[in-house]
């Protein structure tokens, strides 16, 4: 796709990939800002290899505006999921709870895996459920 919007800009040239531009830079900025721990180096590269051909083409000024903007609309998605996560918790606080469990679970699991990769000999205990079910005797 990176490939692809390259082509496309340079194609286009630099009248008029000016309207196109917020487009274009959006999915180049996500992966630019992205801090994902399996995250490819090829891609953040050619990423910034099409973000400097669009700053050549289109000049400075031109694409500093539409980045600031593509950046500015990024945060303001960023900051209004975080409030509705917020008010999600105060409206549905049985909803928030069970996120919460989830998420220390996970983390207690991935603590698990993590001493037991750095020390093979250890096995963490599995954790034990206590229900009903499994108190009953099965034959």
């Amino acid at each position: 796709i990176f490939k692809f919007l390259g082509a496309i800009s340079v194609d286009l040239g630099q009248d008029r990939i000016k309207p196109y531009l917020p487009t274009i830079l959006t999915p180049l900025y996500r992966e630019l800002n992205s801090n994902y721990a399996e995250q490819d180096p090829t891609l953040k590269n050619l990423s910034q290899e099409i973000v400097e051909l669009l700053k050549k083409l289109v000049g400075l000024e031109a694409f500093s505006l539409a980045f600031s903007s593509v950046q500015k609309q990024a945060n303001q998605k960023r900051a209004m999921r975080k409030k509705q996560r917020a008010l999600q918790t105060v409206a549905n606080p049985d909803i928030a709870a069970r996120r919460k469990l989830k998420r220390h679970k996970n983390k207690a699991e991935t603590r698990k895996r993590k001493i037991e990769s750095l020390r093979p000999t250890y096995k963490a205990k599995q954790h034990r459920s206590h229900a009903l079910k499994d108190l009953a005797m099965v034959e």
